[in-house]
């Protein structure tokens, strides 16, 4: 039986823990948040939860409620991670998150390059398991790369396309944490580019891409996410020498931000207006809906009704096979904002990262992860990642894959 402590009880965090309580190998998950009221919920609705408010700014108050844990579930904001890394650490407990962590004072690529070599060590050294980067994406994503990558000989492109078009008739540029969303968009991207690291401007770079099922073009940019960086760092040991990776993203979220991100409204820096300073950033999050979190929240937007839902999270793999060029696309396939609320009372954006997140969870519960250190999942041998997508396939998050190749 094993004992998890959950740290951050917002949507992808709540996901895991009811998913979670219905394995009959958990005994215990401890929900761990600044939130009270938010802990408490989650202690009232399910069996195995237990409520605890904790302050994550101190590393000795993680490490307290960590003793006598198994695993400990990081879904607190990047910039929480050091202290969560070095908690798991000092308790000796296994280690899970949704995203790399932010470090300060470094850069978001060799932020994970740390993660990556030192904290890697660390963890090796004290016989644990750090899995980062679980989700969707990054998380399946990675799975479904080294499993196309895998059919190949040697890679040469990767590219992860995210298209979100889901449009409310009420105002809600994002289905996800606001806060996020624009600290996402506004910092520095990466790609990985003819076998080197490449800091990119945000929203630069846009390709109009073709997806199945999307009769027009859809434009996407460049956009801060772990899987260029840390495939790119792994490249030659998991992903056969791959020496372009790029992350782009699109939709109306990501349209709406660039205009703010070009007139300076994304800005951390102060601004004087008429005589009083002003927080750009801390002004549009004020003014910025919230995602919806709360079942009767969602409920309520689906009976208003939507405007639009479409969208498309494509992975294109192009390398060689036995001499030939071979190009192999990945599309994703997931309950909508509909299905998913009938089946679960969440979000389709919430539905697919969190179950996501989850599954990986399931995998540290079943015993399925046995590598030591810290790691991503693009790591995972052929039975992991088969587990995986079986178990994803049960929620009815699948894989469509289509093969070209030339003969000549």
């Amino acid at each position: 039986m094993k004992k998890l402590l959950l740290l951050g009880t917002g949507a992808q965090g709540s996901t895991v823990a009811k998913r979670m309580n219905e394995e009959p190998d958990v005994s215990e998950i401890i929900c761990a948040d600044y939130d009270k009221t938010a802990v408490k919920e989650m202690e009232r609705t399910l069996e195995k939860a237990t409520a605890l408010q904790l302050d994550a700014t101190r590393v000795d108050n993680i490490v307290k409620a960590a003793r006598g844990v198994d695993l400990m579930i990081n879904a607190l904001p990047i910039a929480l991670t050091p202290n969560a890394l070095a908690a798991a650490l000092e308790a000796r407990v296994c280690y899970q998150d949704f995203a790399a962590g932010e470090f300060e004072g470094i850069s978001f690529d060799r932020g994970i390059e740390l993660l990556l070599t030192k904290w890697n060590e660390k963890f090796k050294a004290a016989g644990l398991s750090a899995l980062i980067s679980t989700g969707s994406a990054p998380g399946l994503a990675n799975i479904i790369t080294r499993e196309a990558v895998e059919k190949m000989d040697t890679c040469n492109t990767i590219q992860i396309h995210l298209y979100e078009g889901v449009w409310a008739k009420r105002f809600l540029p994002f289905w996800w944490s606001p806060e996020v969303a624009y600290g996402d968009m506004s910092c520095p991207a990466y790609c990985y580019e003819n076998g080197e690291m490449v800091e990119t401007e945000p929203f630069s770079r846009p390709m109009q891409m073709n997806f199945r099922g999307i009769e027009r073009e859809i434009r996407t940019v460049e956009h801060a996410h772990d899987e260029p960086v840390t495939m790119g760092l792994l490249a030659d040991k998991y992903l056969k020498g791959a020496k372009n990776i790029y992350f782009k993203y699109g939709g109306f979220g990501v349209d709406f931000a660039e205009s703010l991100y070009r007139m300076g409204l994304l800005s951390s820096e102060p601004v004087e207006v008429r005589g009083t300073s002003i927080v750009p950033m801390d002004l549009v999050l004020t003014l910025t809906p919230p995602a919806p979190k709360y079942p009767h929240e969602i409920k309520q937007i689906l009976k208003e009704g939507l405007e639009a839902e479409e969208g498309a999270f494509l992975i294109r793999i192009d390398g060689e096979k036995d001499g030939k060029k071979i190009s192999i696309d990945n599309y994703v396939d997931a309950p909508g904002v509909a299905d998913a609320f009938e089946r679960s009372g969440l979000t389709a954006e919430t539905y697919l990262t969190g179950q996501c997140g989850a599954l990986f969870t399931k995998m540290f519960v079943n015993d399925k992860i046995y590598q030591k250190g810290l790691f991503p999942p693009e790591v995972f041998d052929d039975k992991q990642r088969s587990y995986y997508l079986k178990e994803a396939a049960k929620l009815d998050i699948t894989v469509d894959q289509i093969v070209e190749t030339r003969l000549f």
